[in-house]
């Protein structure tokens, strides 16, 4: 039933000791009249329409006993209560146990037996024609598939993935249609684009104004500050640029329009991500912001598949790249990957965003699993655990004024500072070193050592002599 659910029916086993050789069992359902030896078909009925074929399928898909399948039970199988019921799933099995008290088997024997029983079902149920039975499994396939795609779970996840995926799309293009604009107008009036640094309100400028000329006329003080459109007023009368025809104009105004609807639209869809995020996943989003939790479910596929993933593989999700290439080159590896983006990470300093990373990507991990998993859709818990970052951010920031030596707990005593203004001369003295003796000084010691030599060279004729 769980395969063919268009039917319902019945088989009763012939052969057992068949069965206890489940690597050949295959071969006894090689034709249909070697099948017929092993099953014989015991009770059929029928569905009314594909209807109650897609809700049986469903409750045995979900492991639920439908009624239908309660009452052919109930009928026939408590007949031969002492005999066991093979079923295909272990689930399925459970259920029958605890609500009909009847003994269900599954093993490695009753998948090979349902196998066989499949290859050879139009053999075994005999007045069925092979083309009906192809045309209303056909049928009920795309039911079932259709129900599963309008129940699903992950539909949600859907839309916050293909938001994600469009604002990134819109951020780039708005920055390639502004640099296009400011390039573009540049060439008529540069100096615009140095005094207002706003893009959209360069946008709104140019296309309320036009040609430079008219900024002197114009009003765009619910544009510009003050300040701001005096400056670009008494710029515009002495610019640089060059002259640009009607149609020029008009093109670039074309442009501006599509900036400023993108950017309209762009603020449209932030707000959507946010409150869908916050009714999907509230607890990822206090913990990790709306952007930032959008783009981990988008890399891992869906909310489900994120939470299946562990807290290490949380922190470098979106470095993927960069760890294998450290693993290759047996160099260390990156310490986070989209997590980075977070306004926690962002507010710790560099030695200590790794220890932030790894403490932030754990609790995120947690607060993903109870949004996927969870029944509550409070986002308390998320509140409690971005208290705790918060506050081991805080411990390890203060540990930098803390003694290195004995318990750590004694802030370091560090000596009131006072600024001690001193006037120091440059000393030139040092700019030489060779020693400062005047002429005069020299002039005056090589005398006196020429007299010496004189005086000594007499003294010495005088010994001669």
């Amino acid at each position: 039933t769980k395969y063919d659910c268009v039917l319902v029916f019945s088989l009763q086993v012939l052969n057992e000791k068949k069965l206890q050789e489940v690597d050949s069992l295959w071969k006894e359902f090689e034709t249909p009249e070697k099948a017929n030896k092993i099953v014989k078909l015991k009770h059929f009925e029928k569905f009314q329409d594909t209807t109650e074929a897609l809700a049986a399928s469903t409750a045995l898909v979900e492991g639920k006993l439908s009624k239908n399948l309660k009452k052919i039970l109930k009928k026939i199988v408590a007949k031969d209560a002492h005999e066991q019921l093979a079923v295909a799933d272990a689930k399925l099995g459970g259920v029958i146990k605890e609500k009909l008290n009847l003994s269900c088997i599954h093993s490695p024997m009753v998948t090979e037996l349902m196998r066989g029983i499949r290859s050879q079902i139009e053999g075994l149920i005999t007045g069925l024609p092979s083309r009906e039975m192809a045309a209303m499994c056909l049928g009920l396939a795309h039911s079932l598939s259709r129900y599963k795609l309008k129940f699903s779970p992950d539909k949600v996840d859907t839309m916050i993935i293909q938001a994600i995926s469009l604002l990134d799309d819109l951020d780039k293009e708005l920055n390639n249609y502004i640099m296009r604009c400011r390039e573009w107008y540049g060439w008529h009036f540069p100096e615009l684009g140095k005094i207002i640094t706003d893009n959209l309100a360069y946008c709104k400028c140019v296309r309320k104004v036009g040609d430079r000329s008219n900024f002197a006329s114009s009003d765009v003080s619910d544009i510009l500050p003050e300040e701001i459109e005096e400056e670009v007023k008494a710029a515009a009368e002495i610019s640089m640029g060059t002259e640009v025809s009607e149609e020029d104009i008009n093109n670039i105004i074309h442009l501006c329009d599509q900036v400023i609807e993108i950017s309209e639209y762009r603020t449209q869809l932030y707000d959507y991500l946010k409150n869908r995020m916050m009714a999907i996943a509230p607890n990822l989003t206090v913990m990790v912001g709306e952007l930032v939790g959008a783009r981990l479910i988008a890399h891992a596929g869906s909310l489900l598949n994120l939470a299946k993933h562990p807290a290490s593989t949380v922190q470098l999700l979106g470095a993927e790249k960069a760890l294998f290439r450290a693993l290759k080159t047996k160099r260390d590896t990156p310490k986070f990957g989209l997590i980075y983006h977070a306004s926690l990470v962002g507010q710790s300093n560099a030695k200590n965003k790794g220890k932030i990373s790894r403490m932030l990507a754990a609790k995120t991990a947690l607060t993903i699993r109870y949004d996927a998993l969870g029944e509550n859709t409070s986002a308390e818990m998320g509140a409690e655990n971005r208290l705790k970052v918060e506050t081991r951010l805080r411990l390890l920031e203060e540990r930098g004024i803390r003694r290195i030596s004995g318990t750590g707990k004694a802030l370091a005593k560090t000596d009131k500072y006072q600024n001690k203004s001193e006037v120091k001369v440059f000393d030139p003295s040092g700019d030489s070193t060779l020693p400062v003796v005047s002429k005069k000084r020299k002039i005056q010691e090589v005398d006196e050592q020429d007299t010496e030599v004189s005086v000594k060279a007499k003294k010495f004729k005088a010994e001669m002599k």
